[in-house]
């Protein structure tokens, strides 16, 4: 970071002395550098080469001595690239991930009192069985066939909770049974709150495992989302200290998530079924190397997501399937300034082979990512009546970077809403901001995709200070009620990309720049092939396409500036 500082401060003293004036893409260039963001290496070089005939090769040396060797900031968890160039990075990753092993040591709870039946709470059973498991040096906690009632259950280092086929844990409704409050992260904001059901921190080494079931039992919980406030989120913007923010009571009306993993590594999650949780499902907070397989979430209470990393690095998703009262698979990390304060990335998270039916999104971003979410990807995923297939949601005020995700090989019908919608301007969180901090999306590639049925084939909608950037779409078929509508986006590619709504434009570009729709056909009697509006909107390029099918090719707003659009 040093060397970072030292050319900015160099061309500081530039500007001082009235030798240089960096503006625009030149300046961009040093705050990726800052920011250690990646960015394409042949696209800046040309800028870069340009500084040296119009300022000097004073500014060209200096700037390419502080330039890593790759062209990307120093990082390896920072992949660049477009299309197949990403998925390079995907093994190396996958290397990283290495799920954990335990002794081959058994502590059954009925050995240690635990009653079948689901009347008898079995709190103490279970917590004596998981420390005689921890204190001989690891192995498996088996829950035989039958019903357990039981209250949170705290995991240690070195031990895999496995459920036998026909266990059900069945948890209490019981508040009380969930204190005192541990440390949780909800909602983006770290406090102290009752306990997740499943809870564990600061552990090395941990599983749960085998075919049974995780019931959450969390209908008395449901109740507390009417009353829910707002009060820790102001407590975090105000800077009060994290060892204040402590709640768990029922004025407070903090809902916990089911299973939580805090600052963990070496997890494993498999072949169990989940559901009925007071609140995010499988919620990873700050843990490393984690595997989750072969894992059912079917739950439909609310705000029931499937799996939220949050703020987790190096991550396999697999051969999951999801019908949840929320989104499936949604990546966070941390709301606002108390994301700002944390300062910790969800990076390198890849989902692969998953299912997803009733859900308001498959992979989902959002919308509490303002620490980033960097180096993402979905393959080989079917979505099936699901809301939308890919869902990135933020707001102003957000701040924070999504960056950096590859999704190919989807197949999807019946959507609900849009198959991809990449939005800034996200409703759902009426809280007002605390201050303007725009997010910012860019550096997407999506392609190889399939879709019969949706409301909207894409949404993308970026801000006017802040528009999403560097999005390509390749190789996609969708069939929808409208066609792609841009708000605010600039350096989007669709490339063999054929969309037939059944009404209005193929494409509807505002305040848009840099586009190219290449390789398109324009479904039989379509009035409007694309339509552009926006004084922004700018170097729209038509290439290689079948227009034929069109009344128009496009149609311009009278704003737009003469010669924007063009067909080739």
């Amino acid at each position: 970071m040093n060397k970072f500082l030292r050319a900015a401060n160099f061309f500081e003293v530039l500007e001082n002395w009235g030798e240089v004036i960096l503006r625009d893409n030149h300046r961009h260039i040093f705050q990726c550098l800052l920011q250690k963001s990646p960015w394409d290496w042949p696209g800046r070089s040309i800028t870069i080469f340009a500084m040296a005939f119009r300022y000097g090769w004073i500014a060209f040396v200096a700037a390419l001595a502080f330039i890593p060797q790759s062209g990307i900031a120093d990082d390896a968890t920072h992949p660049t690239g477009s299309g197949a160039d990403g998925w390079n990075q995907v093994p190396a990753i996958l290397k990283r991930i290495v799920p954990p092993t335990f002794p081959d040591r058994d502590f059954s709870i009925s050995d240690f009192g635990a009653i079948e039946g689901g009347e008898t709470n079995c709190s103490r059973a279970f917590q004596s069985a998981i420390a005689a498991c921890a204190e001989s040096g690891g192995g498996r906690v088996m829950v035989p066939a039958g019903k357990f009632l039981s209250g949170p259950i705290h995991l240690r280092s070195n031990v895999e909770l496995h459920l036998s086929q026909g266990a059900e844990i069945i948890f209490s409704d019981r508040f009380e049974d969930y204190l005192p409050p541990v440390f949780v992260r909800v909602g983006g904001i770290e406090l102290y709150n009752y306990s997740p059901l499943i809870y564990a921190r600061d552990c090395t080494n941990i599983s749960v495992s085998g075919p049974g079931k995780l019931n959450g039992n969390a209908k008395a919980w449901w109740e507390w989302r009417r009353k829910e406030g707002a009060h820790f989120f102001e407590m975090a913007a105000r800077g009060v200290p994290v060892e204040q923010r402590v709640f768990g009571t029922p004025e407070a009306a903090i809902r916990p998530s089911f299973l939580s993993f805090v600052s963990c590594t070496n997890i494993l999650l498999e072949d169990f079924t989940i559901g009925s949780g007071p609140n995010w499902t499988i919620h990873p907070i700050y843990c490393l190397n984690t595997t989750i397989r072969r894992v059912n979430v079917d739950t439909d209470g609310p705000n029931n997501d499937g799996i939220d990393p949050d703020s987790c690095r190096d991550m396999l998703i697999e051969d999951c399937t999801f019908s949840t009262g929320d989104d499936c698979v949604v990546l966070k990390s941390g709301y606002n300034e108390d994301g700002w304060r944390v300062n910790r990335p969800t990076e390198n998270v890849i989902m692969r082979r998953c299912f997803s039916k009733r859900g308001h999104g498959g992979l989902v971003v959002g919308s509490e990512m303002s620490g980033d979410v960097r180096n993402v990807f979905m393959s080989d995923c079917e979505f099936d009546g699901t809301d939308r297939a890919i869902r990135i949601k933020s707001r102003r005020g957000r701040g924070g970077v999504v960056e950096n995700l590859w999704a190919r090989n989807l197949k999807v019908k019946d959507m609900q809403r849009e198959v991809v919608i990449l939005n800034m301007d996200y409703s759902s969180d009426q809280k007002k901001a605390a201050n303007e901090k725009p997010p910012v999306f860019r550096n997407m590639t999506i392609s190889d995709v399939t879709g019969d049925g949706a409301p909207m084939a894409m949404l993308i909608s970026g801000l006017s200070d802040s528009p999403v950037e560097n999005i390509r779409f390749e190789n996609m078929t969708i069939q929808s009620t409208r066609g792609v509508v841009i708000k605010d986006a600039t350096g989007i590619v669709f490339d063999g990309v054929q969309i037939t709504p059944e009404k209005g434009p193929v494409f509807t570009l505002t305040n848009a720049a840099d586009v190219v729709i290449r390789g398109a056909k324009a479904p039989k009697e379509t009035d409007v092939f694309l339509s552009v509006a926006g004084k922004t909107s700018e170097r729209i390029r038509i290439e290689a396409s079948d227009l034929s099918g069109a009344k128009q090719p496009f149609v311009a707003a009278p704003e737009v500036k003469e010669n924007a659009v063009s067909v080739k």
